[in-house]
């Protein structure tokens, strides 16, 4: 009788390696969701993906841009539905050549 709890504490343990144990569930790294979708899961894409967020948000911390960059490279950047596509962003956010864009006024009629 005394081995039948020691049988169902095997039952309680997580199957798999100890290292996958404290890795943090997809659903709640939204950043790595993203990433995740707008890659279709490649490897090699999520990985190109997270160096470039990495890199444009240590720069926008650093280097403080203006508001209208920030605001341009995120309309450019965008893929639509709050996803961000981070290697477009991180060129947008590096290029010199940028110019702020004026929003003409609307005519009345």
């Amino acid at each position: 009788m005394k081995r039948y709890p020691a049988i169902a504490l095997l039952f309680l343990v997580p199957a798999g390696d100890p290292p996958s144990w404290g890795a943090s569930r997809p659903i709640h790294d939204t950043v790595g969701l993203n990433i995740g979708i707008s890659c279709q899961w490649q490897a090699h894409c999520m990985a190109d993906q997270r160096g470039a967020m990495n890199r444009a948000l240590n720069y926008v911390a650093r280097t403080r841009p203006p508001q209208w960059r920030l605001q341009l490279c995120n309309r450019n950047a965008s893929r639509g539905g709050g996803r961000v596509d981070w290697v477009g962003f991180d060129h947008c956010i590096h290029n010199p050549a940028l110019k702020p864009v004026h929003v003409s006024a609307k005519r009345r009629r």
